[in-house]
């Protein structure tokens, strides 16, 4: 499981014209891929470090707050996060130009993975969680704050 978390000051998804979720002030913007091997260890994993990761300022300037340590200050109807599905964070691109997704897994395994996660964060922060629509065209918008872009992969935990 791969994501990428943006550090963002607003955002929002919009699916057919309409805003399915949004948030204004500081928050994340997670992009969320899942492979065919992932499982719900892995969501746990993810869940644990996106709830503790500590990329937002104190009040000395340091990155030394949480999600968790902000909740209240800047959150929207949907909290402070919005979850995207991407399965183009899987895409091979060794051979020739046109990016092969063999890795991404197939809705059967994605779809209960990219609930599990909303579930689980939501649960997590103790806050709803906003989200976009799983294999939707969307069209997502957001301030990046910092910027601030971390990757995360369930397969390098070390």
């Amino acid at each position: 499981m791969r994501i990428v978390i943006q550090r963002a000051k607003g955002a929002n998804v919009a699916i057919n014209g309409h805003i399915n979720a949004e948030f204004t002030g500081l928050g994340y913007v997670i992009l969320l891929g899942i492979e065919s091997t992932d499982s719900i260890e892995d969501v746990d994993w993810l869940v644990r470090k996106v709830a503790a990761l500590r990329v937002f300022d104190d009040e000395k300037g340091v990155m030394n707050r949480s999600i968790m340590d902000i909740a209240g200050e800047h959150e929207g109807a949907d909290g402070n996060i919005i979850v995207i599905s991407q399965f183009t964070l899987y895409a091979s691109y060794k051979k020739g130009n046109r990016p092969s997704w063999l890795r991404a897994a197939t809705h059967d395994i994605s779809v209960p993975l990219y609930e599990a996660f909303i579930e689980r964060l939501s649960a997590a922060i103790g806050r709803p969680v906003g989200h976009g629509e799983f294999g939707a065209d969307m069209k997502v918008s957001l301030t990046n704050d910092g910027p601030v872009t971390i990757i995360m992969d369930t397969k390098n935990k070390e």
